[in-house]
């Protein structure tokens, strides 16, 4: 066969459709195997679609915009080795026009050239001079038997202006509009943001949210960092940052308040037994939720690596439906942001997030004295149906607790 469908791919069970993000490559375009040439949005990642095999992406059958569904026909590629001959014989098709266009083109130079140069009477070369004109250009736009006349050239002048005029008008009308226009902007909403929006009004509907506060002094973390930072990225290949030492105290706090890791499920509330945390990233289409797997067998450089490729994987749109699927506590940083202070939104069906936000220095009382100390303040969202308040500050304590002091993790305690 001398074409090849482009079709959605299989979408997961839970995703009944998708929508087509765009299109990388346009109609007619050549394409080499496995380029991406289609990217769809889910209402939780981006899936790319890459050419099967070389050719030209002859029609594109579902545009940007466009609702699929699996195995839904996008469009098709008409195969290089089909159209092989075709380009060899329009090449030489091409060639050959192209020598004939050549021959007539000095041809009819060289007549006008005998016929028009050596006939133009002295009016006729003033005229052409004032208004800088080309002859051949004249020549074209009308002349009898290719000889210009006083007539032709002040005729050629009077149209071109006349046509200057109407540009002029049309382009200031253009220029009116645009500025009218470009003070809004309307888009439509993507896949992946319109589901965000949905699952926050959820949140705020179905759960009896409340949040609760308490500050850290983070001194104690910033000085290990400070003291073994290099060991560590030269041992394991990655920095060691804050959100290591956030994990392993939220997985404390989990442990000693198995509330907070539990979930309602109609009138049941299901206790975990396991640990998978989810790490709020930012990326340019909206807020995703990656899940870092029994977090709890995860050592401090294991923590920082997945992060890492979680976010990478999350900017570039290469998360896949299994990385964002479950999660039973959700971790979220707005201070990479600056934020000091928010009170996050509970992603649901989970029943408490975590925000941390930006370290700053702020004078705190230590043993009478005051002290200028790096402070940052943690923020849990509960669902007040689960979680009571008893439980609620027990875990942000433990957390300020361990932050305060890193050797507990050691201790275990």
């Amino acid at each position: 066969m001398n074409r090849i469908e482009i079709l959605v791919p299989d979408l997961p069970e839970s995703v009944l459709d998708a929508t087509v993000a765009s299109w990388h490559k346009k109609q007619g375009d050549y394409v080499k195997r496995d380029e991406v040439l289609v990217e769809i949005e889910t209402d939780k990642v981006i899936l790319e679609v890459s050419a099967i095999d070389s050719g030209i992406l002859e029609s594109i059958i579902e545009k940007e915009g466009a609702t699929v569904s699996s195995k839904q026909l996008l469009g098709r590629i008409y195969l290089t080795d089909a159209i092989q001959k075709s380009v060899k014989k329009e090449k030489l098709i091409a060639s050959k026009e192209k020598i004939t266009s050549s021959s007539l083109e000095l041809h009819n130079l060289s007549m006008k050239k005998d016929n028009h140069d050596s006939s133009l009477t002295p009016a006729v070369r003033r005229l052409i001079a004032e208004h800088n004109l080309n002859p051949s250009d004249v020549i074209k736009e009308g002349s009898e038997n290719g000889i210009l006349r006083r007539n032709n050239i002040e005729e050629y002048v009077n149209k071109k202006e006349s046509l200057t005029s109407i540009n002029i008008k049309d382009k200031s009308s253009m220029v009116d509009q645009f500025s009218f226009d470009k003070r809004e902007k309307r888009v439509e909403m993507t896949r992946l943001r319109k589901r965000i929006a949905e699952r926050l009004l959820d949140a705020k509907h179905n759960t009896a949210t409340l949040t609760t506060f308490n500050e850290v002094n983070m001194k104690a973390v910033s000085d290990l960092r400070k003291t073994y930072g290099d060991h560590f990225e030269k041992k394991y290949g990655v920095r060691l940052g804050f959100m290591s030492f956030y994990v392993k105290a939220v997985i404390k706090a989990l442990k000693d308040y198995p509330e907070v890791n539990a979930s309602i499920d109609g009138s049941d509330i299901v206790y975990h037994n396991y640990f998978d945390i989810s790490i709020a990233v930012a990326t340019e289409r909206g807020l995703v939720t990656p899940v870092l797997r029994d977090a709890d067998t995860l050592s401090m450089a294991d923590i920082e690596k997945n992060i890492k490729e979680l976010a990478i994987q999350g900017r570039d749109g290469k998360l896949t439906i299994e990385k964002l699927q479950g999660g039973n506590f959700t971790i979220t940083n707005g201070g990479v942001f600056g934020s000091l202070m928010s009170t996050p939104i509970i992603n649901p069906p989970q029943s408490a997030i975590l925000g941390i936000h930006a370290i700053k220095d702020r004078p705190m009382a230590v043993d009478g004295k005051v002290e200028i100390l790096p402070m940052m303040y943690l923020a849990l969202s509960y669902d007040h149906r689960l979680i009571d308040g008893r439980e609620s500050v027990g875990f942000l304590m433990i957390i300020k607790n361990i932050l305060e002091d890193p050797n507990r993790l050691l201790l275990e305690i």
